[in-house]
């Protein structure tokens, strides 16, 4: 299933996106898509059923707002340099153990929405993303199939980035992460059985039309499975959690000087195959 969330922001509706690219109506079925939901299978199997028999209502009016796919999100846990591609791109030593830190979870918007350059910023940059929404409380799992039995769903993230405070400014990463509308998310969470392989997915973006980043999930140093359990090990996983699994090459930080770090007016398209497509104009915070 592909479920989304429509509307103005802070007033958007639960929906599915039917094989026929219509979308439905879901209010009459549960009251959001988040945690909650994604934990309850008698519940998702109830949307399931709706959908397969042809009795969810038409959603009505003009195409609506699209926005993020996940309401009350916890906590947002980012996996760095898990491309092989991208760390050496950047010229950095594959990690021996995932890279770690965190985006908070207001830093999501949804997948078609402003995204704002800081102030003083002179490197933001652009970093499409598989997102891993867990479905099932995730502590001390064993293995990497353990790791995937936890998974609710897929999304596009866009992990947005601003260099210098990220890397130059000293502390930690969180302070190039956490700028207001660094994730954007969507358009949909498509659930795992519509998945059948997260290390098979094509991630690919734009910068005002020509083709930046074009990899493959098969490129993760730490495949998708294998980070939700190493993560269980250090922090408790809970439904309605966002996992950004990592970026390929591509970036801006990547590339020769001068490096093309996004500028107001710019627009960026980003895309993972069969979880949709996001499109973001760049403005000034």
């Amino acid at each position: 299933m592909k479920l989304l969330r429509v509307g103005t922001p802070g007033q958007e509706r639960p929906a599915l996106l039917d094989a026929d690219g219509t979308l439905r109506d879901l209010t009459g079925l549960v009251a959001d898509i988040d945690g909650t939901l994604l934990a309850d299978a008698e519940a998702l199997g109830r949307i399931r059923a709706a959908a397969d028999a042809g009795a969810l209502p038409v959603l009505a009016g003009a195409a609506p707002r699209i926005g993020p796919p996940l309401a009350r999100i916890g906590k947002i846990v980012c996996i760095g340099l898990n491309y092989h591609d991208h760390a050496r791109e950047t010229g950095a030593e594959p990690p021996a153990e995932p890279v770690i830190f965190f985006k908070a979870p207001d830093t999501v918007v949804g997948p078609d929405d402003t995204v704002l350059i800081p102030r003083g910023s002179a490197k933001t940059d652009w970093e499409v993303e598989l997102a891993v929404v867990i479905g099932r409380t995730a502590r001390y799992l064993e293995s990497a199939e353990a790791g995937l039995a936890h998974v609710a769903g897929y999304a596009v993230a866009h992990d947005v980035s601003e260099r210098e405070f990220q890397i130059e400014r000293g502390g930690t990463w969180d302070k190039g992460k956490n700028c207001e509308t660094f994730n954007p998310l969507g358009p949909w969470l498509v659930t795992a059985d519509e998945v059948p392989d997260p290390q098979a997915l094509s991630l690919r973006l734009w910068v005002n039309g020509e083709l930046k980043q074009d990899g493959t999930t098969a490129e993760q140093i730490f495949p998708v499975g294998e980070v939700v359990r190493y993560v269980s090990q250090f922090m408790t996983l809970y439904p309605g959690d966002v996992v950004n699994t990592g970026t390929p090459a591509g970036v801006a930080m990547g590339r020769p000087e001068p490096k093309p770090y996004l500028r107001p007016g710019d627009v960026v398209e980003l895309e993972v195959t069969g979880l949709g497509r996001q499109r973001q104009v760049l403005a000034r915070a």
